[in-house]
Protein backbone atom coordinates (compact mmCIF):
# COMPACT_ATOMS: atom_id res chain seq x y z
CA UNK A 1 0.00 0.00 0.00
CA UNK A 2 1.02 3.25 -0.98
CA UNK A 3 1.77 6.02 2.17
CA UNK A 4 1.28 8.93 0.84
CA UNK A 5 1.35 10.78 4.30
CA UNK A 6 4.98 9.31 5.05
CA UNK A 7 6.25 10.39 1.66
CA UNK A 8 4.54 14.20 3.06
CA UNK A 9 6.79 13.76 5.91
CA UNK A 10 9.83 12.93 4.67
CA UNK A 11 9.41 15.89 2.11
CA UNK A 12 8.36 18.39 4.78
CA UNK A 13 11.47 17.22 6.83
CA UNK A 14 13.41 18.15 3.71
CA UNK A 15 12.05 21.13 3.38
CA UNK A 16 12.26 22.45 6.83
CA UNK A 17 16.04 21.77 6.84
CA UNK A 18 16.46 24.85 4.39
CA UNK A 19 13.68 26.83 5.64
CA UNK A 20 10.90 26.24 3.36
CA UNK A 21 8.67 24.47 5.62
CA UNK A 22 7.77 26.10 9.35
CA UNK A 23 8.77 23.77 12.36
CA UNK A 24 4.93 23.85 13.55
CA UNK A 25 3.76 22.25 9.72
CA UNK A 26 6.47 19.67 10.49
CA UNK A 27 5.65 18.69 13.93
CA UNK A 28 1.89 18.48 12.85
CA UNK A 29 2.36 16.03 9.87
CA UNK A 30 4.57 14.22 12.23
CA UNK A 31 1.51 14.14 14.63
CA UNK A 32 -0.53 12.69 11.84
CA UNK A 33 1.90 10.10 11.14
CA UNK A 34 1.99 9.14 14.54
CA UNK A 35 -1.68 9.18 15.05
CA UNK A 36 -2.04 6.85 11.63
CA UNK A 37 0.28 4.49 13.00
CA UNK A 38 -1.20 4.29 16.57
CA UNK A 39 -4.44 3.45 14.97
CA UNK A 40 -2.52 0.77 12.98
CA UNK A 41 -1.47 -1.08 15.63
CA UNK A 42 -4.94 -0.99 17.62
CA UNK A 43 -6.49 -4.36 17.37
CA UNK A 44 -9.94 -4.39 15.60
CA UNK A 45 -12.40 -4.38 17.96
CA UNK A 46 -15.91 -6.91 17.42
CA UNK A 47 -19.14 -5.56 17.58
CA UNK A 48 -21.58 -6.30 19.80
CA UNK A 49 -24.96 -7.39 19.60
CA UNK A 50 -27.84 -5.93 21.47
CA UNK A 51 -28.15 -9.18 23.55
CA UNK A 52 -24.23 -9.78 23.81
CA UNK A 53 -24.47 -6.46 25.85
CA UNK A 54 -27.56 -7.49 27.58
CA UNK A 55 -25.23 -11.03 28.59
CA UNK A 56 -22.27 -8.71 29.59
CA UNK A 57 -24.57 -7.11 31.67
CA UNK A 58 -26.53 -9.79 32.85
CA UNK A 59 -23.26 -11.54 33.75
CA UNK A 60 -21.67 -8.50 35.63
CA UNK A 61 -24.40 -7.94 37.90
CA UNK A 62 -25.34 -4.59 36.49
CA UNK A 63 -28.76 -3.00 35.81
CA UNK A 64 -28.94 -0.34 32.74
CA UNK A 65 -28.22 2.27 34.40
CA UNK A 66 -25.10 0.86 36.27
CA UNK A 67 -23.61 -0.04 32.47
CA UNK A 68 -24.66 3.39 31.75
CA UNK A 69 -22.46 4.79 34.38
CA UNK A 70 -19.56 2.53 33.84
CA UNK A 71 -19.49 3.20 30.41
CA UNK A 72 -20.41 7.24 30.59
CA UNK A 73 -23.37 7.07 28.70
CA UNK A 74 -27.33 7.41 29.26
CA UNK A 75 -29.56 5.03 30.06
CA UNK A 76 -31.55 5.58 27.14
CA UNK A 77 -28.55 4.70 25.20
CA UNK A 78 -28.11 1.12 26.76
CA UNK A 79 -31.40 0.46 26.55
CA UNK A 80 -31.38 1.55 22.68
CA UNK A 81 -28.06 -0.97 22.43
CA UNK A 82 -29.63 -3.90 23.19
CA UNK A 83 -32.47 -3.60 21.53
CA UNK A 84 -30.12 -2.93 18.48
CA UNK A 85 -31.84 0.66 17.23
CA UNK A 86 -28.12 1.90 18.27
CA UNK A 87 -24.60 0.19 17.99
CA UNK A 88 -22.44 0.92 20.34
CA UNK A 89 -18.87 3.21 18.57
CA UNK A 90 -15.59 4.83 19.58
CA UNK A 91 -14.60 4.33 23.94
CA UNK A 92 -17.74 2.45 24.05
CA UNK A 93 -17.44 -0.33 22.11
CA UNK A 94 -13.59 0.03 23.57
CA UNK A 95 -14.62 -0.45 27.27
CA UNK A 96 -17.32 -3.52 26.79
CA UNK A 97 -15.13 -5.12 24.77
CA UNK A 98 -12.72 -4.80 27.93
CA UNK A 99 -14.72 -5.36 30.48
CA UNK A 100 -16.17 -8.23 28.56
CA UNK A 101 -12.59 -9.59 28.80
CA UNK A 102 -11.55 -8.49 31.95
CA UNK A 103 -15.04 -7.99 33.93
CA UNK A 104 -15.51 -5.09 36.18
CA UNK A 105 -12.11 -4.75 37.87
CA UNK A 106 -10.41 -2.64 34.81
CA UNK A 107 -12.64 0.16 35.90
CA UNK A 108 -11.32 0.84 39.32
Amino acid sequence: MVNHLKDLQEIAHDFNEIGAVSDELKEKIDSRVRLRELRAALPVLPMMSGQAIRQLRERLGLSQAMLAACVGMSVATVIKWEREEKKPNGAAIRLLNIMDRKGLSVLQ
